[in-house]
């Protein structure tokens, strides 16, 4: 719209002389004497009826619109929509210019202009059906013949629904070019009434795809208060929930707001992107409003081509430069650009706003006789020179439904015309009689030019073109196209977009976000926040051994037991297997001190050997002490066991030998204290005292005591033996692998059993460690076993405390720290003398401290 406002302009901007105070004064005359209607002659008729001035009360004058006044009333020009018009002639005239559509038949319209009242609607359509022009109208009666065939309204769906209303009591063919209203199709209450814009089935889809493909999920809707409004929001928030989109805020825009008006800018800026749907003439005051706020930060997502820069001031920031606008797909027509460039007022004499638009934009002046006829014009005027936000040149979208709107009418009209003659054949010179109605049969079935049927044209998914609004410096006024929209494409290639060719609004040095929480990188997952939408979210790391390697996730993905999540959490890598190997420096160190230590007491086995005649030796029974020393020779090697990568075999004899190992060794010790006690109790011998001495009964004590700790492995290895296990959450990044006891009963019954074996052993020996003897080594017996018990009590809280293959190394550390007791204190005393002190190893020193003793000691 172009108001009074942009006439003051041009007169500044192109220095109009003085005597133009005598050319304000024609012209507020000729804008207001001038009528909202003409015709352009033809042999049938189309009655169209377009908005392109409006006049107001001071009651009624919209918010922020600033019109020019004549007598008390304020008239508003909306030269834009002009291309209406031309898109009508222009369709007409390549119509009456092809031979092959009506023959010899020419189409005309009769043009009225739409107040937006429902009084003056309904009176220019009674008057267009009736012919009655200064007269009472008289409804279905015609004063005069006239071959009207249909309406073209538009382009609100209320002015169409208005004029259908009436056309339907008749049957009266209406085309329709405004946007697609559910309302309005069907054969209800517009069965005549066809709809030449495709529906918008798709237009959520299509923008919300636009908000996935930049991430941006906190996105504010301002839509009109009404059916349409209400059935689009439905739309919106399936398409928003389904991709976890939000509405930050929603405002819907009623009829009439000026009450609404200081509450409309609340919360505007919770968001940087905000779509705006609705048709041109619900929304037009209120992009006039948005244009003059200079709301610079926010990125429009509209679903039209709205009229934003008719008060253009040539300031440089403009609020909708870089806005997005969805546009039905159509082709472009290049003879229609051509067209315009012939237009002028010469031309088309009966046209009533050519002249005022000539003397707008080029300065003519209106005569002082007629206010059709310009003087002083330029002669190579032409409307392709104005800027595009003045005037564009290439058809928009509501002119191609215009154009295609004519060519139904023009195909249905010649297709009856053919019926009608196979019919009846005309005689010469006469005239072929039809009414309007008869076109609805054909109207339904018609094809277009583009060879789309109405009925297919209106349930097609539509595609739509995405142009970006270049208008900076504001003025500029371009839409650019940079990508389309089609819903019939694979999924994930509906939406093409070019973005280096979209200009944001200058605030913006990149990609604009739209978020109301920052994304949660990989390595963290969302946790929401409380009563918010969910949208809002704060970050949280993953749990341990979980990952997440997207943005936004909403929960962690735990990895699999063979594999480990990384330091930043956001991959798992394979665990590599571990287990207590030679190769390790814990399972090198303790192999080397069992190979050590078994070593060793072969080295004391040889000591004692070469040393078997000795005192030393041969005291306490040198059987049980060779029996004893191999003992702990196995049981050092059977720590080996432990060591290196387990297999079913290992399982089984790590607890077997390490049994029965301990066991003999425990047994030996128990024979040799019970051995110690007897000798001395042969100074009061007693039958079973000497059967026990005759028999060498202490020497059965080691194959019994054997016997049942078989027995209890045999009893293990039937019931439950110890298998190969594996531990993936000890060691992060390792699955170690270990042998499991299987039983832990009988692997605690093992251990008992060799607790009391080392307590009847510990007491056997405590009672005789006074006794009388030179080479006594019941205190020696007592202390290995005082320590071998420490050693395997301690080991039990251990052990369960520890997982892993710090658990298998505290196994064969008890090993060798209880083996190495047993080694330490009964044969180190033993191997000190006989390697040190070798000359108190002899019977003759033995004699002699026996015999000092006597003397010392008191005589009775």
């Amino acid at each position: 719209m172009f108001s009074w406002i942009f006439f003051a302009w041009l007169l500044q901007n192109h220095k109009v002389c003085s005597d133009t105070i005598h050319v304000t004064k024609n012209i507020s005359v000729c804008y207001y004497s001038i009528s909202g209607e003409f015709r352009h002659k033809g042999d049938v008729m189309i009655g169209a009826f377009f908005p392109l001035h409006t006049l107001y009360t001071e009651k009624k004058k919209p918010h922020s619109v600033k019109p020019y006044v004549y007598l008390d009333y304020y008239i508003q020009y909306n030269f834009k929509n002009y291309q209406y018009i031309l898109a009508l002639l222009f369709a007409i005239e390549e119509i009456n210019g092809n031979p092959n559509i009506l023959p010899n038949t020419s189409l005309g319209f009769d043009f009225y202009n739409n107040e937006y009242t429902e009084r003056n609607i309904l009176r220019f359509t009674f008057r267009w059906l009736t012919g009655h022009v200064n007269r009472a109208m008289i409804p279905n009666y015609t004063c005069k013949k006239r071959n009207i065939i249909a309406a073209l309204t538009g382009s609100s769906w209320i002015t169409s629904a208005q004029v259908g209303t009436l056309l339907q009591l008749f049957k009266f063919p209406q085309i329709t070019f405004g946007p697609y209203e559910p309302t309005l199709s069907g054969d209800g209450q517009y069965s005549s009434l066809y709809q030449m814009a495709p529906k918008d089935a798709s237009l959520s889809l299509a923008m919300v795809s636009l908000m996935v493909h930049f991430s941006w999920s906190w996105v504010g809707l301002i839509l009109p208060d009404n059916h349409k409004g209400n059935q689009i929001l439905s739309e919106f928030r399936e398409e928003m929930e389904r991709n976890k989109i939000c509405i930050a805020f929603l405002k819907m825009i009623p009829t009439t707001w000026t009450s609404y008006f200081t509450r409309l800018w609340e919360n505007m800026n919770e968001t940087n992107v905000i779509i705006i749907y609705g048709d041109i003439d619900s929304l037009e005051i209120f992009m006039q409003i948005i244009g003059q706020r200079l709301l610079t930060w926010n990125i429009w997502i509209m679903n039209n081509e709205p009229h934003i820069i008719e008060f253009s001031d040539y300031f440089m920031l403009d609020s909708f430069h870089g806005s997005l606008i969805f546009r039905h797909s159509y082709r472009e027509n290049i003879e229609f650009t051509k067209f315009i460039q012939t237009v002028n007022p010469y031309k088309y004499p009966e046209d009533i706003y050519l002249p005022k638009m000539w003397n707008f934009f080029f300065k003519c002046l209106f005569s002082d006789i007629n206010c059709y006829v310009l003087d002083n014009c330029q002669t190579n005027a032409s409307l392709d020179l104005l800027p595009s936000f003045v005037f564009d040149v290439a058809m928009s979208e509501e002119s191609t439904n215009i154009y295609n709107g004519v060519y139904a009418l023009a195909h249905s009209l010649h297709q009856m015309r053919l019926q009608l003659l196979q019919m009846q054949p005309l005689e010469n010179g006469e005239e072929m009689l039809f009414f309007p109605w008869q076109l609805n049969t054909f109207l339904k079935d018609i094809e277009l030019k583009d060879k789309k049927s109405l009925d297919w044209k209106q349930t097609i998914d539509a595609e739509y073109d995405i142009l970006n609004l270049w208008n900076l410096p504001k003025g500029l006024g371009l839409k650019v196209k940079i990508g389309s929209f089609s819903a019939n494409a694979p999924q994930g290639q509906q939406l093409s977009l070019s973005e280096q060719m979209i200009q944001w609004p200058e605030i913006f040095s990149e990609v604009p976000q739209s978020v109301c929480s920052e994304s949660c990188r990989p390595g963290f997952r969302k946790v929401s926040m409380g009563d918010k939408p969910i949208c809002c979210y704060k970050c949280t790391p993953c749990a341990d051994n979980e990952i997440s390697n997207e943005t936004d996730v909403d929960q962690c993905v735990k990895c699999p037991e063979s594999h480990y999540a990384n330091t930043e959490k956001n991959n798992c890598f394979q665990k590599s297997v571990s287990f207590l190997a030679y190769e390790d420096p814990l399972g090198m160190a303790l192999a080397s001190i069992a190979l050590c230590l078994s070593t060793l007491t072969v080295f004391v086995i040889g000591i004692f050997v070469k040393n078997r005649d000795t005192p030393i030796v041969k005291a306490n029974n040198r059987a049980l002490s060779y029996i004893l020393l191999i003992t702990l020779t196995l049981c050092f090697l059977c720590s080996l066991n432990f060591i290196g990568q387990p297999n079913t075999a290992t399982c089984i004899l790590q607890q077997t030998t390490f049994a029965v190992a301990f066991t003999m060794a425990l047994a030996t010790v128990l024979a040799k204290a019970i051995t110690v006690v007897l000798a001395f109790k042969i100074s009061f011998p007693g039958r079973m005292v000497r059967w026990l001495m005759i028999s060498r009964g202490p020497r059965y004590i080691i194959p019994i005591c054997t016997l049942i700790q078989l027995l209890l492995c045999g009893i293990w290895m039937a019931t439950s033996p110890p298998f190969i296990d594996q531990d993936a959450n000890t060691e992060h990044g390792y699955i170690i692998i270990l042998c499991n006891k299987g039983s832990a009963v009988a692997f605690h019954s093992v251990l008992g059993y060799l607790c009391i074996l080392a307590l009847g052993s510990y007491t056997m020996a405590f009672l005789s460690r006074n006794l009388p003897d030179t080479f006594n080594e019941s205190k020696f017996l007592s202390f290995s076993m005082l320590v071998f018990f420490c050693v395997w009590v301690t080991f039990l809280p251990v052990y369960h405390s520890t997982k892993g293959k710090v658990m298998v190394a505290m196994e064969v550390f008890s090993i060798l720290a209880s083996s190495t007791a047993l080694l330490a204190f009964i044969f180190g005393p033993k191997c000190y003398i006989i390697l040190l002190r070798p000359e108190t190893n002899s019977f003759n020193h033995i004699r002699k401290k026996t015999h000092s003793k006597r003397k010392k000691s008191p005589k009775i």
